[in-house]
Parts: structure tokens; C-alpha cells; sequence
């Protein structure tokens, strides 16, 4: 549900206040206006910045496909009804302080395919509403934990395709209703434990295509909505049980193909118990392909079966035996000289 906030703000009584503008509202000569809509359609105009004289009352702004290159701090004053503002396709690299603070009921925000390389402080702050955040194609290298404050209604949030490194461990500290979260397509090197403490409700959570090399144990835990967990692009080599065990879901979906693997009777042990644990389905195990060692390359690991095991048992059991007969070879010299010692001990006794 949404906050306080948020609800006393969409029961203002709207109808009168758009009654009085409609019928003779202005229209930027460069926009197209449809009155019995509430639309604005300023979409590839060729705009360099917001146009003056964007109607007040209307529900939704496309700006997008534009040639904007940043959004000034009183850009939106006084377009108070605003509910979906599109501002993708731009060439946007600055967004000022409080550049969108006056757009109190604003619920769908798309920033994406711009080139904004950072986000400010205040970047959602009196977007009490807002519900749908899209950030992705920019050129964003990190995320940290005062940008996406005052957010707690966001349901979904797109930060793919980036260029982010890290994440600050409350960045997401107050989007405690988000469902869907996608970071595929960044530069991910860990998933860290405190990241996601908040998302019990986070549903989609998408981390393909980064660096990923490892995810600590109880970074999933938290996490008790997950139906899809997207890991498949990375860097993994090795994962640990434990740290799937420890999402408590009803059924959760797994993307874990494309990584580097280092097929050993491990990783069969680990991929055997998360494919016989009831809520955990591992979707593309199929496709998961060895990448070490060298005589496991390129084949498929459910190929496999016990194989793995029983290779690395057979070893063990060589290398045990080996050491045996090693063992057993030198006590027999041993005794052997130590038997060739007494016989010349007691020849030399016999000589006197």
C-alpha cells in the first residue's frame, strides 16, 4: 500500500482544478496537446530543453527522443499533476539538485539510454509516489546510499547496462516494497550480505552479465518473494550450498549458465542438493558447460552424472594406494637392510 504520504497527496479533490485549465490550456508550439487526455507528446522534436508552457494538469510528459543535456533545477515548477514524465533516448549527463521535487504525484520516471555517469543526492526526494525508476543504458558507475531515499512505494527499478562497480550496502535500504530489481549488464565483481536486507518483497531480482565471482552466504537470505534469481554471465566458478539454502521461498527459478565452471565433484555435490531441495529449480542446467579442467572443457555437466565423483574417488583411491605400496616398499628395504646388517654383524663375529 502507499504511505501516508503518498495517499493524502492522491485524494487531493483534482477534478475542478483540471476542469478550470481544460478547454483553453496553452500548448508549447513545438508539443502536441490532447485535452481530453491529459497527454503532452513533445517526443523527437529536437527540444535542447524542457519547452515553456507545458499545460498545468495534465498526467503525462514524453520528452523523450529529444537532444537534452541536462535537467535544470525548475524545469517542472508548477506541473504538479505530472503522474508519468518519459525522458528517455536524451543525451542527458546532469540532473540539479531538486530538479524534480515539485512533481509530488509522479508514479513512472524513464531516465534510461541517457548518459547520466552519476546520481544526485536528492535524485527521489518528495516522490512519495513514484512506483517505476528507470535508469538503465547510462553510463552510471556506482550507486550509493542517498539517491534512491524517500522511495519506499518503488516497485520496480532498472539500473541494467551500466557501467556500475559497486553498490553501497544501503543503497536500497529504504525501497522496502520493491518487487522488481534488474543490475544485469553492470560490472558486479560480489554479492554481498546487507545489500538486499530489506527486499522480503523483491520478486525478480536480475544480475547476469556482470563479473560476479562470488556470493557471500547470506546475501540471498533476506529474501523470501524471489521467484527468479538471473546469474548466468559471470564469473562464478565455485558457489556454495549454503548460501542457496538460505532463501526461504515458496519457488524460486535459477539462470546459471555462461559462467566459467570449475567442474569437480563439488560443484556435482552442489548442483546435485539445489536441484533436490523442493523450491529451488535450477532452469538452465542443461546449458551449464564446463570450463576447467582442461579434459572437462566444453562438456555439459548434467553429461556428467556421479562421473565427477567417482573420477575424483578413483583418484584418492590411486594416490591412497600408491602411498601404500610406497610405504610397504620402503619398510620391506628397510627390513631388508636392516636384515643384511645382522648378517654381516654376525659374520664379522664369527671371523673373530
Amino acid at each position: 500500500m502507499f504511505s501516508s504520504r503518498c495517499v493524502m497527496l492522491c485524494l487531493v479533490p483534482l477534478l475542478p482544478l483540471l476542469s478550470a485549465v481544460s478547454g483553453s490550456r496553452p500548448c508549447p508550439g513545438s508539443c502536441l496537446c490532447y485535452e481530453s487526455s491529459d497527454l503532452v507528446d513533445c517526443r523527437s522534436r529536437g527540444l535542447h530543453q524542457v519547452p515553456p508552457g507545458v499545460p498545468h494538469g495534465g498526467w503525462l510528459l514524453d520528452l523523450s527522443g529529444n537532444k537534452l543535456k541536462e535537467v535544470r533545477t525548475r524545469s517542472f515548477v508548477g506541473l504538479w499533476s505530472i503522474k508519468i514524465l518519459l525522458l528517455s533516448n536524451n543525451s542527458i549527463h546532469v540532473l540539479h539538485p531538486q530538479c524534480l521535487s515539485s512533481l509530488q504525484f509522479l508514479e513512472r520516471l524513464d531516465l534510461s539510454f541517457n548518459r547520466l555517469r552519476r546520481l544526485p543526492q536528492d535524485l527521489t526526494r518528495s516522490l512519495s509516489c513514484l512506483q517505476e525508476l528507470r535508469l538503465d543504458h547510462n553510463l552510471l558507475q556506482h550507486v550509493d546510499s542517498s539517491s534512491l531515499g524517500d522511495s519506499d512505494n518503488l516497485r520496480k527499478l532498472d539500473l541494467s547496462h551500466n557501467r556500475i562497480r559497486t553498490v553501497d550496502v544501503r543503497a536500497f535500504s529504504g525501497l522496502s516494497r520493491l518487487r522488481f530489481l534488474s543490475l544485469q549488464g553492470n560490472r558486479l565483481n560480489v554479492l554481498r550480505e546487507g545489500l538486499l536486507s530489506r527486499q522480503q518483497s523483491l520478486e525478480v531480482l536480475l544480475l547476469g552479465h556482470n563479473n560476479i565471482s562470488e556470493i557471500q552466504t547470506e546475501a540471498l537470505a533476506p529474501l523470501r518473494s524471489l521467484t527468479l534469481l538471473g546469474l548466468q554471465g559471470n564469473q562464478l566458478e565455485h558457489i556454495k550450498f549454503k548460501s542457496f539454502l538460505k532463501l526461504q521461498t515458496t519457488s524460486t527459478h535459477l539462470q546459471m549458465s555462461l559462467n566459467p565452471w570449475m567442474c569437480d565433484c563439488d560443484l556435482q555435490r552442489v548442483f546435485g542438493k539445489i536441484q533436490h531441495v523442493r523450491h529451488l529449480h535450477v532452469e538452465d542446467y542443461q546449458d551449464i558447460v564446463c570450463h576447467a579442467p582442461p579434459q572437462q572443457a566444453d562438456s555439459p555437466l548434467s553429461s556428467m552424472d556421479s562421473q565427477l565423483c567417482m573420477a575424483e574417488t578413483a583418484s584418492v583411491l590411486v594416490i591412497t594406494i600408491t602411498v601404500m605400496l610406497a610405504v610397504v616398499g620402503a619398510l620391506v628395504k628397510a627390513e631388508r637392510n636392516r636384515k643384511n646388517k645382522q648378517a654381516a654383524s654376525d659374520a664379522e663375529a664369527q671371523e673373530k
